[in-house]
């Protein structure tokens, strides 16, 4: 399953060099702004304790874990949805990821340059945020050009989008996200079919530096990410702290799960979609699996290693993290 994770904020917060401790792959992390322009794409492997001890129990040849895919987007700047720095193709590469890892820096090291002259991670968060969502106003607001007609005709999905798009519309004139509306399930499905920045998922990255030594006050930052609801990590992508827990959320905001297969040939972790039923995640392995599936044999990973029974289900299982299966076809 290839789902990507965009790494994205201003430019010089530590974008790159944090990119390059996720995935040990060599892009630019420059002392200057949009040294990086064409995102770097890198797959990593997901942090599971699990795996590694059904590996050992199984005796197995070969371990294979989950894999996440993170894209290093360029930096935006103020006016990036009008086209500054490059903005509009800054821009398109984050609409084409599936969440957003929002990148601050919290550290104040006068060696490095901010863009803005003077470390703010709060403004720095308000600053991107307003830029994404500046973006999807014009985005909202042509498309409610765009189905007009279809309103005008008494078209009822018109109609109920025209109201998605205005309730849209209201809360990003006020430079907020749209993840802060309150939506029903149907404006929820619709909502996707939008393809708006401020409705992906968001994770928040604060980049701390032990090496700078001084640490900028994240108290306003803090305040307004629980007022939000939304969920940060800290990480050192210097020392490379917290990047396992920045692996393991990223995972999670995506919506993903993961089941295992084990033996003596091979142990791994398979990715799927929270929610899926047994011969949904079968194609994981094969897209025959969903097709061809009579029944599975499923186990929870600790039941396994106590011996336990296994049980079998059917099409309508709902495969559970951490389950062990065996398909049969």
């Amino acid at each position: 399953m290839k789902l990507s994770i965009g790494i994205v904020g201003l430019p010089n917060v530590g974008k790159s060099t944090l990119f390059n401790a996720l995935t040990k792959k060599s892009v630019p992390a420059e002392n200057y702004p949009f040294c990086t322009i064409d995102p770097s794409v890198g797959v990593v492997p997901v942090p599971d304790e699990r795996l590694q001890k059904l590996s050992d129990f199984s005796k197995s040849a070969k371990t294979v874990p989950a894999v996440i895919e993170f894209v290093d987007i360029a930096g935006l700047v103020r006016g990036a949805a009008a086209g500054e720095g490059l903005g509009n193709k800054f821009l398109s590469h984050i609409r084409e990821v599936d969440a957003i890892a929002e990148v601050v820096r919290i550290f104040d090291d006068k060696d490095i340059i901010h863009v803005h002259n003077q470390v703010s991670p709060l403004d720095d968060v308000q600053t991107i945020n307003l830029e994404l969502a500046l973006a999807d106003l014009q985005t909202v607001e042509k498309r409610l050009m765009t189905i007009g007609k279809d309103v005008r005709r008494g078209d009822k999905e018109a109609v109920l989008e025209e109201k998605l798009l205005k309730k849209s519309e209201e809360i990003l004139k006020q430079g907020k996200l749209v993840t802060e509306l309150v939506l029903d399930k149907e404006e929820q499905i619709l909502l996707k079919s939008l393809h708006l920045l401020t409705a992906k998922p968001m994770l928040y990255v604060f980049n701390n530096s032990e090496a700078a030594g001084a640490k900028a006050d994240t108290k306003a930052l803090e305040n307004l990410m629980a007022g939000q609801g939304a969920k940060w990590v800290e990480v050192d992508a210097i020392f490379n702290t917290g990047l396992d827990e920045l692996i393991k959320q990223s995972y999670a905001l995506l919506g993903l799960a993961t089941y295992f297969t084990t033996g003596e040939d091979e142990t791994r972790a398979w990715t799927i979609k929270q929610g899926w039923t047994a011969p949904e995640a079968g194609t994981a392995i094969h897209g025959d699996f969903q097709e061809k599936f009579i029944k599975a044999e499923v186990i929870t990973w600790p039941d396994l290693l106590e011996k336990k029974n296994w049980k079998t289900v059917g099409r309508d299982y709902i495969v559970q993290d951490g389950d062990v299966l065996e398909f049969k076809i």
